[in-house]
């Protein structure tokens, strides 16, 4: 039934575009338009529903779909006779994603996914959806062209049912997408529920939340980790530890390569949904530090530094800035360039090497994905660290052997889109790194990545979402500049440059001007200027990526910090108790912003360092403070020189003692006394 010729077809209309995923659906049958007026109109003139499908370029069963219907002739003819067809790349358009997916959510009874596959009016209201279709019935799937004529004779003979489900979906949407501030108190009470939900559901045995394909979501972790920070009890920062420990040795984790695969299809870490994401490997990098800082395992900085060096080699464009993602496939298959058969491996390392490898990494003769291997090192989970040790230093040569031979492979293909919002994100690890190993070209690819930002997706303030041959594209949403914000105040606490903290208070208080909710408070997902949608959304859930407002809250938390502007402090508050609600009901959904919340309830230390940058002690003042476990902190350092000239509050009065470098502990507005030394830095932290 499918049609293969298709280089004797003409391209749609998606061939323009720039997005690479839009242009993988330009030489489909179907008869596909980008969102936009053009679309829409037709469908009003026409009065058909739109078909729209929303996937993005690395997504291995958008591949699959797109492959099994949209290159069918006879289903695209099914497609182009009935709808008018509309594709969305999810990474332009995470404003339409965001509400279409919790569109689905109402029809399907669980989240949605990718790809998304949705029917609405020619008004963009939503009346049938859900995500995979299949050609044909399998996998307890209705078939495509099946859902298809269901979708047209309910839409011609039952306008009435269809009525009820688009009223259905907007009450939804309505529910979950405008939350309604609370009077009640903030306290730690909301930070003690959360972190016992989560215990509840989280796996004792491999880490990860409940059973079945496990992500790697880290603003769960990341409030486990501040949870035993505030109250003292280790068991949460056990469940985390015991989670990056599984997800290090498992196949989620590329052991040839570095950097993580989206997620696992199992419940150990095994086999992984293939895709690597920017965004997924920027958290990442950051909650392995943390791991680091607590425990000083080497296994951790490994990661770190491993998944660096990946996203150096692979996703950073030659100007510095980050691309989006690498794909599942490569040659036509899932994952074939990942995994592996003991005789390739003996091919290159040789019988008796390759026996050893393939112990160690879990390679068998019959497989664990398909046929072949994907390396893992959950088997030697028990070894002692000496043990440990003597492997690594027969593994080590062994992994970059197979590297060089991978390397010959045919690579999946890389999605080039360059976001902001990711880009902030990587930006902000790779100073996060900077500060723990010291390592100057940590520091050198975060500046180099964020003067590419601040050159191309902002302007007078305004970011946009992403960048295009040098032009800033499309208008940004709310964690794009949430995400530049909180980079440009990494930067400054990296480098002290007071460019950075300025650039982030332009970034901020645009931000506030066009996302902020006057009436009720919280941040709208769209700008005030934003093209009208079907519902204008304010969230405090995470989606992939932290939720936007968790990240404005702690961006004027940390503002408040240095400034001491009281209005970044009390539109932080305003935030929490728009979406108190949220938090209290919704631990593993609100987690980004029950860690803002804790920023807020905790209060963070502000320490300041009087000293020159690059001189000895300074730096080591300042090694102390970063390679310490403190979520809750500003960092400020002054120049001895020039201590009395700073403008900014948190430097007033701050002085060092008898030439030398000096570091300053302040909480709540009381500074401990002036201390020279690390080790006394060391206890007052």
């Amino acid at each position: 039934m499918t049609d293969l010729a298709t280089t004797d077809r003409s391209p749609n209309r998606l061939i323009a575009e720039s997005s690479p995923y839009l242009r993988q659906h330009a030489m489909n049958p179907v008869d596909w338009y980008p969102w936009g007026e053009e679309a829409l109109a037709r469908a009003k003139a026409e009065d058909k529903p739109i078909l729209l499908s929303i996937g993005y370029s690395a997504c291995h069963w958008c591949h699959v779909m797109a492959h099994e219907c949209f290159d069918n002739v006879q289903i695209a003819e099914l497609m182009n006779r009935h709808f008018i067809n509309v594709k969305v790349d999810r990474e332009e358009r995470p404003d339409l994603d965001d509400i279409y997916q919790k569109s689905a959510q109402v029809f399907l009874g669980r989240g949605g996914g990718w790809p998304l596959t949705m029917f609405l009016t020619p008004d963009q209201e939503p009346f049938y959806g859900g995500t995979y279709f299949p050609p044909a019935p399998r996998y307890n799937l209705p078939g495509f062209p099946e859902v298809m004529n269901g979708v047209v004779e309910a839409y011609r003979n039952h306008r009435d049912d269809v009525r009820k489900n688009v009223d259905k979906v907007k009450a939804g949407l309505l529910r979950v997408g405008t939350p309604k501030p609370s009077g009640d108190p903030l306290t730690d009470r909301l930070l003690d529920e959360a972190a016992k939900n989560l215990g509840q559901f989280f796996d004792p045995v491999h880490g990860g939340f409940g059973e079945g394909q496990k992500f790697p979501t880290v603003p769960p972790l990341n409030l486990l980790l501040r949870q035993t920070a505030r109250t003292k009890d280790p068991s949460h920062q056990e469940h985390v530890l015991l989670q990056l420990r599984t997800m290090a040795a498992g196949g989620i984790y590329d052991h040839l390569g570095g950097g993580f695969h989206r997620y696992s299809v199992d419940g150990q870490w095994l086999i992984p949904h293939f895709e690597k994401m920017l965004y997924d490997n920027a958290q990442l990098v950051r909650i392995y530090l943390d791991g680091w800082r607590l425990t000083k395992e080497p296994r951790f900085r490994e990661v770190v530094e491993e998944t660096l060096e990946y996203v150096r080699r692979e996703l950073t464009h030659p100007d510095g800035a980050f691309f989006a993602a690498q794909d599942a496939d490569s040659e036509g298959h899932e994952g074939v360039y990942f995994v592996w058969e003991p005789r390739e491996i003996a091919s290159v390392l040789g019988a008796e090497l390759a026996e050893q490898f393939c112990r160690h990494y879990g390679v068998t003769g019959s497989g664990n994905f398909e046929g072949k291997n994907v390396l893992n090192r959950l088997g030697d989970a028990q070894l002692t660290s000496e043990a440990q040790e003597e492997v690594e230093a027969l593994l080590r040569p062994a992994r970059v052997k197979l590297l060089a031979a991978r390397e010959q492979r045919v690579k999946p293909q890389r999605d080039d889109n360059i976001l902001t919002s990711w880009n902030a994100m990587m930006v902000s690890a790779y100073l996060d790194a900077y500060h723990a190993f010291g390592t100057p070209a940590y520091l050198a690819a975060a500046e180099r990545a964020l003067t590419f930002l601040l050159d191309y997706a902002v302007e007078n303030g305004r970011v946009y979402r992403m960048v295009t041959a040098g032009q800033g594209r499309l208008n940004g949403y709310l964690d794009d500049a949430a995400c530049l914000a909180a980079a440009l105040l990494d930067a400054f606490e990296a480098t002290s440059h007071r460019w950075y903290l300025d650039q982030a208070r332009d970034v901020t208080d645009s931000l506030l001007d066009r996302f902020w909710d006057e009436a009720a408070g919280g941040c709208f997902y769209t700008s005030r200027d934003h093209e009208a949608l079907l519902h204008r959304m304010k969230s405090g859930t995470d989606s992939a990526i932290p939720s936007g407002n968790a990240i404005v809250a702690s961006v004027l938390l940390r503002l408040f910090s240095f400034t001491r502007e009281q209005r970044y402090h009390d539109l932080a508050e305003r935030q929490f108790q728009v979406f108190r609600s949220v938090v209290e009901h919704n631990a593993y959904g609100a987690s980004a912003l029950l860690c803002s919340l804790d920023l807020y309830l905790t209060t963070p230390q502000e320490i300041v360092v009087v000293g020159t940058r690059g001189e000895a002690m300074t730096e080591s003042l300042l090694a102390t403070v970063h390679r310490r476990y403190l979520p809750n902190r500003a960092v400020l350092v002054v120049e001895a020189a020039r201590a009395g000239e700073s403008d900014l509050p948190l430097a007033a009065g701050k002085t060092s003692i008898n030439g030398q470098p000096t570091a300053y502990v302040c909480q709540r507005q009381t500074c401990s006394p002036p201390v020279t030394e690390s080790q006394q830095l060391d206890l007052l932290l």
